[in-house]
């Protein structure tokens, strides 16, 4: 939909936010700067008129995102926040001071939903082209870029033997109850009271009867599932309710420790065991996701969640093509670390590995070199201060746009910083002139 049109006429009883809000405030400039006009002609195809309840406006949307990713929030967290602050309403495009909640939170998940990924990378294209048109990202910054990997950790609790053989009988026994199958013995009782006599006995480092309870957990898994099989093998309705289900069941039964492709989490299935070679912090479960920065500003101009665990080196020739889809314009130089050896880009930009012996090499090509490190900031930034570090979305997509948002987020930060040291520094001057002698 539309962004809603600005009304001359004005309203008796309603503050206007023009009069409220101070127009120097970095917000009110970001809003300013933000085309908002290219959101509602790429979405404008996704929506039809004369059909449902009316869409709310794309601004509105949009710029709720883009406060969730720069602000580290929840979607109920994002809309109750909306509420108490002038700036924010500014900023999405409202005129009259609102009491009310904008949209019910869920409504940001359907809206995602039906964007995927593919659509919502324009939220990032439009944040470069914000910091082109502001000055803070300048266009010769676009000429070398840093690249890099991090691991997207996914919300699922540290996947053990245990919980998942618990988990997985307790999911079998309630579908089983919901469709009226009467299973012989549902173990319910005897697998909670493994499941708690394990812990103890792991944090005794009694190990050997840990493992037992483990056993017995796995065996009360296998019961259930053979039980389940036998009562709905004669019922083709059933075996399509329960074959998701039955088969997730079949790879725990199944899996070993040195397997690949193993099943980590019940509700996100999708997720993989990555080991970056952290000493704090061996194995961590989610997807890789690849991001571009340029050298200098340390902008985002590009991030894609990545499944599979590829090498380093086979996911460069991607990561740099979207950001100069994203971004309009052809790289001359690529800094990367030593991780992407045997790289598989192929377009004509310069690829640089971080090695040693950098004394050999031009002071202008060493100053860059030094450079390439700025990238490990930035990941620390868009995992503590926005929302990279633990995603909450749902399947593959969910990573992936998930990826793409806390992108934008990060140069929404960068945005309102450079718009507030501006004002930091017109003030200064301001008040601060030297006294002439």
């Amino acid at each position: 939909m539309h962004s809603k049109q600005r009304d001359g006429q004005g309203e008796l009883y309603s503050v206007r936010l023009d009069f409220l809000c101070n127009e120097t405030h970095p917000l009110s400039r970001l809003s300013n700067s933000i085309g908002w006009s290219h959101f509602d002609e790429s979405f404008g195809q996704l929506y039809s008129e004369g059909q449902g309840r009316p869409a709310k406006p794309t601004r509105l949307m949009v710029g709720l995102h883009y406060l969730k990713h720069a602000f580290d929030l929840s979607d109920e967290e994002v809309v109750g926040q909306w509420i108490e602050n002038p700036y924010w309403q500014l900023f999405c495009g409202e005129e009259y001071f609102q009491h009310d909640f904008p949209i019910d939170p869920s409504l940001m998940t359907k809206w995602r939903n039906r964007l995927k990924s593919a659509g919502l990378e324009k939220l990032l294209e439009e944040t470069i082209r914000a910091g082109l048109e502001t000055k803070v990202l300048k266009r010769t910054s676009l000429n070398r870029l840093n690249v890099d990997t991090t691991v997207q950790e996914k919300a699922v609790s540290f996947p053990t033997d245990s919980k998942l053989y618990h988990r997985m009988r307790i999911k079998l026994v309630n579908e089983a109850k919901a469709c009226g199958v009467l299973l012989r013995q549902s173990y319910t009782h005897k697998s909670k009271q493994s499941l708690v006599m394990q812990s103890r006995y792991t944090h005794a480092r009694q190990m050997k009867r840990s493992r037992k309870e483990v056993k017995k957990l796995k065996t009360y898994l296998g019961r259930v599932t053979r039980d389940i099989e036998r009562k709905i093998s004669s019922n083709p309705n059933l075996k399509d309710r329960f074959a998701s289900l039955l088969e997730m069941g079949h790879r725990l039964l199944q899996q070993k420790r040195m397997d690949k492709g193993k099943l980590y989490s019940l509700h996100a299935p999708e997720i993989e065991c990555i080991a970056k070679g952290k000493a704090h912090k061996r194995y961590e479960f989610g997807c890789k996701v690849s991001l571009t920065t340029t050298s200098k500003d340390n902008f985002v101009v590009g991030a894609q969640a990545i499944h599979g665990n590829p090498y380093d080196g086979y996911t460069l020739n991607e990561a740099v093509k979207q950001a100069e889809r994203l971004g309009d314009f052809t790289t001359k130089e690529i800094f990367v670390d030593r991780g992407y050896r045997g790289h598989n880009y192929e377009g004509k930009a310069k690829v640089h590995l971080a090695r040693r012996g950098m004394r050999k090499l031009k002071p202008s090509l060493r100053r860059w070199f030094k450079r390439r490190s700025a990238i490990e900031p930035v990941i620390g930034h868009m995992k503590n201060d926005g929302r990279l570090g633990r995603n909450y979305l749902l399947g593959q997509e969910g990573d992936r746009i998930n990826a793409i948002l806390c992108g934008a987020g990060h140069n929404i930060r960068k945005l309102l910083r450079a718009f507030f040291l501006f004002l930091f520094w017109r003030l200064f001057k301001k008040h601060f002139q030297p006294v002439n002698a």
